[in-house]
């Protein structure tokens, strides 16, 4: 297999993953695609299904004071008109959604679920005495207020951060200036190490998102990766070399302090991009065939899985689909066949046999 140039670091650590490179979607449609790959289902199909994180949720219990599933990133992933359905417990309900947590380029971790505290963050809370009390009058604002679901949401987020062992995840002061150096000054790169802390908290399932928007120039945009134009100048000057970053990096980190074995690390989109260029000198959305990126968790490295034609437009061999990833995680985390049945989840999903 040939990598770019423009990704040296994941090249030389080729050894540690395996890439699937014939996988398909049904969809060319940003939120539709995003909810297909995070549920495995059209998000028209009646309900919609769970994010693979919610299934996860729902049958492992975080052991610390800590929620199950978390998203990283600035925001639940969507397109300019539309964000994705399936970005939380859909049918299983609202209390497998993720807990949305965001660390910017500096390593400043916020919780958007405490915007609704004035003056809370992660670092003011060492005055419990004021913290308790300024709890108890926003919880009697908000059920004034009638907001549904206080217990369930606001209460697990004020919950983790008076528990000084869960809030401990969230600070990456903590790191050294050479291992946050490693990931990069980025906020993808800052929420990689963030996932790695909450791994290390055993958090269940953690989703680390490159952005919200999928647009890259847009207003309010986060620069995704959606490059129908200027595709060749951002994936050289800016998303290579942080993917590039932030991936290597984790993936050593979880190597080092021998959490790899059993953490599985999922580098996957909800499509690609056409193999031929556009007349924008860029490239369009493509959901014939595009790859993902495996490893740990029991998975064997070093391999390559699936191959297309040799324009890269169509797999030559079996199609692997996002519902046979999720099928597979659930797998891998002990949800087997006749648990997925009694969780009405994942029905008809198969496991990837060449990854395990």
């Amino acid at each position: 297999m040939h990598f770019t140039e423009l990704m040296p670091h994941m090249a030389s650590r080729s050894d540690k993953y395996t890439m699937i490179r014939s996988m398909v979607t049904t969809s060319n449609d940003h939120p539709t695609a995003g909810t297909i790959a995070l549920t495995g289902f059209n998000e028209n199909a009646g309900p919609v299904q769970p994010n693979f994180g919610s299934i996860i949720a729902k049958d492992q219990v975080s052991t610390e004071a800590l929620p199950s599933f978390f998203y990283v990133g600035r925001g639940i992933p969507r397109d300019l008109p539309r964000r994705i359905e399936g970005y939380g417990g859909g049918a299983l309900g609202k209390a497998y959604d993720p807990f949305l947590v965001r660390a910017d380029e500096h390593g400043e971790v916020s919780i958007p679920q405490l915007d609704l505290l004035k003056g809370i963050t992660p670092k003011r809370i060492q005055d419990r005495q004021r913290l308790l009390q300024q709890l108890d009058n926003a919880e009697r604002r908000l059920e004034s207020a009638g907001i549904d679901e206080w217990h369930r949401t606001h209460q697990s987020a004020y919950g983790l951060l008076a528990d000084s062992k869960a809030r401990q995840a969230f600070d990456l002061t903590q790191e050294s200036d050479k291992v946050r150096s490693r990931y990069g000054q980025t906020t993808f790169g800052q929420g990689c190490l963030l996932a790695r802390r909450l791994a290390e908290a055993r958090v269940p399932y953690i989703q680390v998102n490159w952005s919200e928007y999928v647009e890259t120039f847009s207003p309010n945009c986060d620069f995704g990766w959606d490059t129908h134009i200027f595709n060749f100048e951002l994936l050289q000057d800016r998303h290579c070399p942080i993917l590039d970053r932030a991936y290597s990096a984790l993936i050593d980190d979880l190597s080092d302090r021998g959490m790899l074995d059993d953490t599985l690390l999922i580098a996957m989109g909800e499509f690609g991009r056409t193999p031929k260029i556009s007349n924008r000198a860029a490239r369009e959305h493509h959901k014939d065939c595009y790859f993902s990126i495996w490893a740990g968790g029991g998975i064997e490295p070093g391999r390559v899985i699936g191959e297309s034609d040799a324009k890269a437009e169509h797999p030559i061999t079996r199609p692997i689909t996002p519902l046979q990833v999720g099928t597979t995680i659930a797998e891998l985390c002990g949800i087997g066949a006749r648990k997925r049945a009694e969780m009405k989840v994942l029905d008809g999903g198969s496991v990837i046999h060449e990854l395990i």
